[in-house]
C-alpha cells in the first residue's frame, strides 16, 4: 500500500502556488544563480533609468523650481501655510512633504499639514459626501489666500486632486502640482501656478523622481527664506518684505549724549 495522497481538495498543493510566484526559491543552485544575476541586471537598469530621469527633470525644471521656491518662501514669510494631498503612494509622499517642511532635518520649521493623515476626516467625507471632494472640503475649511497647496498624482488624473486644486485656486492659494506621464488632467486645467511633470510611464520611476522634486523644492525654499526673513535686531528694515509691499522706514535714531573727549 502506497503513501496516502496528501493533495488537498482542488488538486493544488500549497507549495505549488508559492513556487509559481517565487520559482527561484525552489530551483537548484544553477537556477538560483541565474535568478540573482537577473535581479542584479534589473536593479542596475532601473537605477540608471531613475538617474537619467532625475537629470532630465532637473535640466527642464530648474528655473521653474527656483521660481516656485521663491513664491513659497514669500508665502511662508507672510504667514502662509502648506497643505499637501494625494492618493495611495502619493498619499505617503504628501505626508513626507508636510513632514519635511514642518520637521526639517535642519533649518526653520514651517507650518505644513498633510490632508491625508486624519483618518476620521478622510473617512467621514468619503462616506458622507464623496471621495472626490475629500481634499477640497478640507481646503474649504482650512485654506485661505496666501496659503500653499501641493498635490501629487502619478497619473495627473486623480479626481479628488483636481477638485482640491480648483478649490485652492478659488481661495487664492499658491498651487503646486507634481504629476507623471504627460501631466494628465492637471496639465489640462490651466489654473495651476506650477506643475512639475515627470516624463515616464512607470509609476515607480515617477514616484522616485517626485520624491527628489519635493526635497529639492524644500531645499530651495529654505535658501529663499534667507532673503525673505525679517531683519535681525539692529539691521536695516525693508529687506524681508513680501511681494507687493513697500519698505517702511524705521524711526529716526536718537542722538547720543557724548561726554568730554
Amino acid at each position: 500500500m502506497g503513501p496516502p495522497d496528501e493533495t488537498p481538495p482542488g488538486g493544488v498543493r500549497p507549495a505549488e502556488g508559492v513556487e509559481g510566484l517565487y520559482p527561484f526559491l525552489y530551483a537548484g543552485r544553477a537556477g538560483l544563480d541565474t535568478a540573482l544575476e537577473e535581479a542584479r541586471r534589473s536593479t542596475v537598469e532601473k537605477a540608471g533609468e531613475i538617474v537619467r530621469l532625475r537629470r532630465q527633470v532637473a535640466e527642464e525644471s530648474a528655473a521653474e523650481l527656483a521660481a516656485c521656491a521663491e513664491e513659497m518662501a514669500a508665502r511662508f514669510t507672510a504667514g502662509g501655510r502648506l497643505f499637501s494631498f494625494g492618493n495611495g503612494g502619493s498619499s505617503t509622499d504628501a505626508q513626507e512633504v508636510a513632514t519635511t517642511f514642518l520637521h526639517p532635518p535642519r533649518g526653520r520649521a514651517l507650518p505644513a499639514l498633510s490632508l491625508t493623515t486624519d483618518v476620521a476626516v478622510v473617512t467621514a467625507l468619503s462616506n458622507d459626501v464623496g471621495f472626490e471632494v475629500v481634499f477640497a472640503r478640507q481646503l474649504a475649511a482650512l485654506g485661505r489666500s496666501g496659503d500653499i497647496a501641493v498635490g501629487l498624482s502619478t497619473s495627473g488624473g486623480s479626481a479628488n486632486v483636481v477638485r482640491a486644486f480648483e478649490e485652492a485656486a478659488r481661495r487664492g492659494m499658491l498651487t503646486v502640482g507634481l504629476a507623471g506621464g504627460g501631466g494628465g488632467r492637471l496639465a489640462e486645467l490651466g489654473l495651476l501656478d506650477y506643475l512639475f511633470v515627470v516624463p515616464s510611464s512607470s509609476v515607480h520611476r515617477i514616484q522616485e523622481a517626485q520624491t527628489t522634486l519635493y526635497h529639492v523644492l524644500w531645499e530651495l525654499t529654505r535658501h529663499a527664506l534667507a532673503t525673505h526673513a525679517p531683519p535681525e535686531a539692529g539691521q536695516p528694515r525693508g529687506t524681508g518684505h513680501a511681494p507687493g509691499t513697500r519698505d517702511v522706514p524705521g524711526p529716526e535714531p536718537v542722538p547720543r549724549a557724548h561726554g568730554p573727549g
